[in-house]
């Protein structure tokens, strides 16, 4: 397969975030308070 010499950046114009890391930590924070908020509730 030929690869057209593009390159997939993880990144995206869409992230507030500078690092992908404080990015992937932010995600997990949020998903984890739903998940709790979720247990909580119901």
């Amino acid at each position: 397969m030929k690869d057209n010499g593009k390159i997939f950046e993880r990144g995206s114009a869409l992230s507030i975030f500078s690092s992908d890391r404080i990015e992937d930590f932010i995600a997990l924070i949020l998903a984890l308070v739903i998940a709790f908020f979720v247990y909580i509730t119901y």
